[in-house]
C-alpha cells in the first residue's frame, strides 16, 4: 500500500474541491499561494511517486507541464488528454497518461479510442480512471466533470477485460470525493477483490483512521490518494502524520 499524492488544478491554480460541483455552483475547500511546481518538488523530496496531476478543465495546460517538469517521471497526469494530445505531456515528464472521458464517450466505452490512446503511449504508461458512482447497488463510471453516468459498470468481468489495455487503474468514489466524509468502505472492498494491477482509490479519507481502516479493508492490495483532509491542502491531518502512517 503506497501513498499517492495529487495536484489538482484549475483556473491554473492548485485547488482541492468538491468534483462533483465542477459545472454547477462550484465549492472550493482550498485554493493554494503555491504553484503546482511548488508541490511536485516537495512530493519528490518526500519520495511520493505515482501520484496524479488532475487538469479540472481549461487553463491549466501550462501549470500541470509545470509540475511534471519539476518532478520528471514521478507524476502522472490526466483531464482532457486524448491520443492526439498525449505526447506531449509525456515529453513534459509524465510517467503515465490518465484517461477517462476520452474513452468513456456517449455514455459508454470507445473501443477506437481505448486502442488510439493504447496506440499513441503504449499500454505500459496508460492508466485508466474508473471514477464511479453508486446506482441500484451498482459502481458506474461517471464522465464529464463526474456529471454523466455510463452504462460501464465497475464489477469483476469488466475491470478483468480493461486489465489487458493498461498499466494502473485510478478511482475517484464520487460520491465522497473532496468531502472528507470518510471512504467509500463498499467499492475499497470491491476493488481489492477484482483488480490485479496496481489500483489507487482517492475519496474521502481525512484521518488516520481512515487510513488504517483502508488498509484493513483492501488488506495493503490497493494504494490511497489523500487531498482536501491534509494540512498541506488546508485540511486537519498533518502531511508529516500520513506520511509516517504509510511506513
Amino acid at each position: 500500500m503506497k501513498f499517492r499524492p495529487c495536484i489538482d488544478l484549475h483556473d491554473g491554480k492548485v485547488k482541492q474541491i468538491v468534483g462533483e460541483t465542477l459545472n454547477n455552483q462550484l465549492v472550493e475547500n482550498f485554493v493554494s499561494e503555491y504553484s503546482s511546481s511548488y508541490y511536485a518538488k516537495l512530493f519528490q523530496k518526500d519520495q511520493l511517486s505515482g501520484g496524479h496531476v488532475i487538469m479540472l478543465g481549461p487553463n491549466n495546460e501550462a501549470a500541470a507541464k509545470e509540475a511534471l517538469s519539476a518532478y520528471p517521471g514521478g507524476l502522472q497526469v490526466g483531464g482532457g488528454i486524448t491520443a492526439s494530445n498525449a505526447l506531449q505531456y509525456l515529453e513534459a515528464g509524465a510517467s503515465h497518461i490518465i484517461v477517462t472521458s476520452y474513452i468513456f464517450k456517449d455514455g459508454a466505452l470507445n473501443w477506437d479510442h481505448l486502442h488510439a490512446i493504447v496506440e499513441a503511449v503504449g499500454k505500459e504508461r496508460l492508466v485508466i480512471d474508473l471514477s464511479c458512482k453508486s446506482k441500484d447497488g451498482k459502481w458506474y463510471v461517471v464522465t464529464n466533470q463526474w456529471q454523466q453516468f455510463s452504462d460501464f459498470e465497475v464489477n469483476q468481468q469488466n475491470i478483468t477485460e480493461l486489465e489487458k489495455y493498461c498499466d494502473e487503474f485510478l478511482v475517484h468514489a464520487v460520491d465522497v470525493e473532496g468531502k472528507q466524509s470518510g471512504i467509500q468502505q463498499s467499492l475499497v472492498r470491491d476493488l481489492a477483490l477484482w483488480t490485479t494491477i496496481p489500483t489507487t482509490y482517492a475519496g474521502g479519507a481525512r484521518s488516520l483512521e481512515d487510513i488504517r481502516l483502508f488498509e484493513q479493508l483492501c488488506q495493503s492490495k490497493l494504494d490511497l490518494t489523500i487531498g482536501s483532509a491534509l494540512s498541506i491542502f488546508g485540511g486537519a491531518l498533518p502531511y508529516e502524520s500520513a506520511l509516517e502512517a504509510f511506513k
